[in-house]
């Protein structure tokens, strides 16, 4: 692994997943569900063939003279990747109602709390498959080391796509891990950004920022080689600071399974922090984005009181 991906072995695993409307045909017709599993098993095993790094563990090399440590993906002799049918009595409504996300989700995950050195014993992936009462929800957890954004929602849309046509062949090349330098904004505390300050002193602001993410700032390896260390992510980022992940640009509601198009993108326990923001196509369409907003009660309050923003959003 580079440099970058070795600084990322404390991190959690990647968690997002699909909630889907459970086809009459399910409920009425016995064994359909376990029809559905059964395909997703199938098509799932021929993603895995282009794929095939997710199906390993990690491991590291230890040499002593001279000192050095590496680490890599061995797929000899691996156990694979992991498949789980869960039951739950909840309802879509139960999950969609509520204005916060439900504590419940984070159970539809596997490898909860997870960390992505725990891919060494772990599985890199793991597909959970919750069914509801009236619903199902397909939530993957994938090792943040061996797939970022771009990779994750590719490995996604690929196995959509072979549920679909049931041809192994896939149109675009596989694409694993895609990191790129952290770009740091100089975000103040939220009330003053919102509040004291105004709109063309936030746009210089991140001009600033862009201008001076020059090569010799994300160079940074040689430095990093000298003092190595592995990040924390709540340590990592400023507390006062906003950090945004995924994209509104990424194919999620183009997975289909069977089952029509999702009703809503949800998250694990993975990688929350206060402070961060997630942002996901909106159902809608159109341009429509939908942000899922993580921060501490008060702030979460202060941010909810404030008309001028919430006039600007849709709950």
């Amino acid at each position: 692994m580079a440099p970058w991906d070795i600084t990322k072995l404390s991190v959690h695993y990647i968690q997002k997943g699909l909630l889907f409307v459970k086809p009459s045909s399910m409920i009425v017709q016995e064994n359909s569900v376990q029809t559905l599993l059964e395909r997703l098993k199938e098509s799932l095993s021929l993603t895995l063939v282009h794929f095939y790094p997710l199906a390993g563990r990690l491991e590291t090399s230890k040499q002593e003279n001279p000192p050095h440590y590496s680490v890599y993906i061995n797929n000899s002799n691996s156990p694979g990747a992991k498949f789980i049918h869960a039951m739950v009595n909840l309802t879509l409504s139960d999950i969609l109602s509520p204005v916060d996300v439900p504590l419940v989700v984070q159970s539809f995950f596997d490898h909860d709390r997870a960390i992505n050195h725990d891919g060494h014993t772990l599985s890199l992936l793991s597909i959970q498959v919750t069914e509801l009462v009236d619903g199902i929800f397909i939530g993957c957890s994938i090792n943040h080391t061996v797939i970022a954004g771009t990779s994750y929602w590719h490995f996604f849309n690929t196995w959509s796509d072979i549920f679909m046509t049931n041809n192994p062949s896939i149109s675009r090349p596989t694409l694993l891990n895609q990191y790129s330098s952290v770009l740091n904004l100089p975000f103040t505390h939220h009330d003053q950004f919102i509040s004291r300050r105004r709109l063309g002193w936030a746009a210089w602001q991140l001009r600033e920022a862009v201008a001076n993410h020059n090569d010799k700032a994300v160079r940074w390896v040689e430095k990093w080689m000298k003092t190595p260390l592995i990040t924390r992510t709540a340590e990592f980022f400023d507390p006062c600071g906003i950090l945004v992940s995924s994209s509104p640009r990424f194919k999620m509601y183009e997975n289909e399974f069977g089952m029509g198009r999702a009703v809503a993108i949800r998250s694990g326990y993975a990688n929350k922090l206060d402070g961060k923001v997630m942002m996901y196509p909106g159902y809608e369409g159109g341009g429509i984005m939908d942000l899922e907003v993580c921060l501490l009660p008060k702030s979460m309050r202060d941010l909810e009181s404030d008309g001028e923003v919430m006039d600007a959003v849709c709950i």
